[in-house]
């Protein structure tokens, strides 16, 4: 098959289409023709040597793909079949025309969906799920902090409170960008100078925000729990914003705040599995009815990751860059 490789570890941009050997469906796995492939900042970390995948996965970028399956293993226990089309949350290989993938993280693709928008759901949302719902205990009348509003996280986390009855502020460098989740009733706030908890105050009438979706880290943590309200959640999730941080631990102590730090790709195969059926059982009669949505920002060849990668790292885009097989028709 034809994958993405990386001629030289580190470098974010030598990466090239090559021949490679095929992978082959450990038990318990279903083996897919992969269609699309969504981009994550993961694989740009992976790229360049700063986020190593899990052991035992495929050293090859990609987190989620979109395909049909080509084979069920005897013995796997198993309602999917050759010529399911599914979307699949992935511990890496995505980025190639094949796939081996754990059945617990195998969805089916509605039927509505193309193949890039299918790629472009389950990084994300079921991150966005996982961080509101099962992390954040969010619930109907709550208000949520969601940081980066206009990425893949964050565009699937607005329509996720929209759907919950949950109140979302959004917030991005720019006023545009912030605007990102204005279409799911997301309340914009750009942060230029990464100051926003004074508005954050004004905007809850200085009670606060119940739950904060965080994918900065270090830069935003301070501004976090002065965003809290009593008994506020800050889930981090991502750490562009740097690793280490200076806190006043008694500003959480009046507040009974809790801070909760998750990935979704270092968890163990049955957590994934709990997850994925968690998020398939509530999410996908949405994705099905088009209360839930894919944003995809741009559709990309397979060969062409590198560029994928700098238009992602570029911070323009908004929702997904989804990369998609030479023989795949991203309108099918």
């Amino acid at each position: 098959m034809q994958a993405i490789v990386i001629d030289t570890p580190g470098s974010a941009h030598d990466l090239r289409l090559a021949q490679v050997p095929d992978p082959r469906p450990a038990p318990g796995e279903v083996l897919v023709e992969v269609r699309a492939s969504g981009v994550n900042r993961a694989d740009i970390f992976q790229s360049e040597g700063k986020y190593d995948p899990p052991a035992g996965a495929s050293a090859i970028l990609g987190l989620e793909c979109a395909g049909e399956v080509v084979e069920v293993p005897a013995g796997t226990t198993t309602d999917l079949r050759v010529g399911d089309r599914v979307m699949c949350l992935l511990d890496g290989g995505g980025y190639a025309e094949i796939a081996a993938v754990p059945v617990g993280q195998v969805m089916r693709v509605p039927e509505r969906l193309t193949w890039a928008e299918a790629a472009a759901i389950p990084e994300v949302f079921i991150t966005a799920y996982l961080t509101l719902v099962e992390l954040g205990r969010v619930r109907a009348g709550d208000v949520a902090l969601v940081h980066s509003i206009a990425s893949g996280i964050g565009t699937a986390a607005a329509q996720i409170c929209a759907a919950l009855g949950v109140r979302c502020i959004g917030t991005s460098r720019t006023a545009a960008r912030a605007a990102a989740g204005a279409p799911w009733g997301a309340t914009p706030l750009a942060t230029p100078d990464g100051t926003f908890a004074p508005q954050v105050r004004a905007l809850t009438d200085n009670l606060g925000v119940d739950v904060v979706l965080d994918l900065v880290g270090a830069r935003y943590l301070s501004e976090n729990v002065r965003s809290l309200a009593r008994g506020g959640r800050i889930i981090l999730t991502g750490l562009v914003g740097g690793r280490r941080a200076e806190l006043d631990l008694g500003a959480l102590l009046p507040l009974q705040a809790t801070i909760i730090g998750s990935t979704l790709r270092g968890r163990t195969a049955s957590e994934k599995a709990q997850i994925v059926s968690s998020f398939a059982a509530w999410g996908l009669p949405l994705l099905e009815s088009g209360v839930l949505n894919p944003v995809v920002d741009t559709v990309l060849p397979l060969a062409a990751a590198s560029t994928a990668h700098a238009l992602l790292k570029s911070n323009e885009t908004v929702g997904k860059v989804v990369l998609v097989t030479g023989n795949t028709n991203a309108l099918g």
